[in-house]
């Protein structure tokens, strides 16, 4: 058997991680600013971390969701208090993707309506549901149908007025900062009007958290930046630095039934030891306060930088548009430098680290960088 080659791949394989810091199978030594798509959110190999699991695992590692786990619980109840939805509920799954598609089976349910308004350059996920709310016809099989999914400008609050208004909507989902596209952003105002016509009109509003979650933007979630509040939250990625979780905040407006939602895998025993083991260590450690001390540095010695086009984002979740000539830095960032860093498309550098990278570090990326766009 062969592996379904579906990647692109560098020819690099990390053995050994420590913080930002990889180590490849050839001893060479890389510096972690992606953290795998934002995965890594505590950074490689924490000490309190790999505890935490061994720990875990050497008392129970798996049974279903047919028990009692009060890890669920404890984690409901820490998860609610660090990000501020502390009434909110959590349904515990695997990923972005399972996660979306649950927020939009529940606002489904609890508004008996089926379309649901997304925006251009959304990524949600590549599961049926999820793809088919990405703007991205590329990853959509035609078994993911569309029919009942309308995209319209981010950013564009007449547009949405005009869809909503139709009254045949369930929910209304949004990316806290769109990830995949480049790095670009909800305004404020927007977000809030985006509030009031989901209000006005019924609508539940998801917001997709997934990526920019878990403190990478300077708060919790990014949405907190504008004050709104969300019907539903979505959050993968960081939530378990590496092992399988996602999670579904649900507003106490929408009431839970029997049977509604359901996972094999979804919040068992070590991937809720891992998300609690993330929430100590962000706490104790400051990360969310540290994701906006450096995510600032960085927006301070990139601006008016002779490479860029356009510098985006908050925190860690940063998005650097290339001019034209120096399209082709991510490479010599990775291959001569020793930089791990992400892309959207050939034009946009992404920052994604772990929330615990050093102003050491941001330093020294920024020299290389100036190094080497001399």
């Amino acid at each position: 058997m062969y592996l379904f080659e579906v990647y692109k791949l560098w020819d690099i394989e990390p053995v050994r991680g420590l913080d930002t810091t990889l180590w490849d199978k050839n001893g060479e030594v890389y510096t972690d600013l992606y953290g795998g798509h934002a995965v890594i959110s505590v950074g490689h190999c924490h000490p309190h971390y790999v505890k935490m699991l061994q720990d875990q695992l050497g008392r129970l590692g798996f049974y279903s969701n047919a028990v009692q786990n009060s890890l669920q619980r404890e984690l409901a109840a820490r998860l609610g208090k660090v990000c501020g939805y502390d009434d909110y509920a959590l349904f515990l799954c695997n990923s972005g993707a399972e996660a979306n598609e649950n927020a939009l089976k529940v606002a489904s349910f609890h508004t008996g309506k089926a379309k649901v308004l997304a925006f251009r350059k959304a990524f949600h996920g590549r599961t049926s549901g999820a793809v088919a709310a990405t703007d991205n016809p590329k990853i959509q099989a035609p078994f993911n149908s569309t029919e009942n999914i309308v995209f319209v400008p981010l950013n564009d609050l007449s547009a949405v007025e005009e869809q909503l208004s139709k009254g045949e909507f369930a929910a209304v989902i949004i990316e806290g900062i769109q990830g995949v596209a480049g790095i670009y952003e909800p305004a404020d105002e927007f977000l809030h009007g985006l509030r009031e016509l989901c209000d006005r009109h019924g609508c539940v509003l998801i917001l997709d958290e997934i990526q920019s979650g878990y403190g990478r933007t300077g708060k919790f979630f990014a949405h907190q930046h504008s004050g709104v509040r969300a019907d539903i939250i979505t959050t993968a990625k960081g939530m378990g630095n590496g092992f399988p979780i996602g999670g579904v905040l649900i507003s106490p407006s929408i009431k839970a039934s029997y049977g509604m939602l359901g996972t094999t895998f979804g919040g068992n025993h070590l991937a809720c030891t891992a998300a609690l083991a993330v929430l100590d260590i962000i706490e104790n450690e400051h990360l969310v306060e540290n994701a906006a001390k450096i995510g600032e540095y960085f927006r301070a010695a990139f601006a008016q930088d002779k490479a860029l086009k356009e510098y985006r984002g908050k925190g860690l979740m940063i998005g650097m548009e290339l001019k034209d000539e120096y399209v082709g830095l991510r490479d010599r960032l990775l291959f001569e430098r020793h930089f791990f860093t992400g892309a959207a498309g050939a034009q946009v550098i992404r920052l994604l680290p772990s929330l615990t990278v050093s102003q050491e570090t941001a330093e020294s990326f920024v020299n290389a960088w100036r190094e080497l766009t001399l």
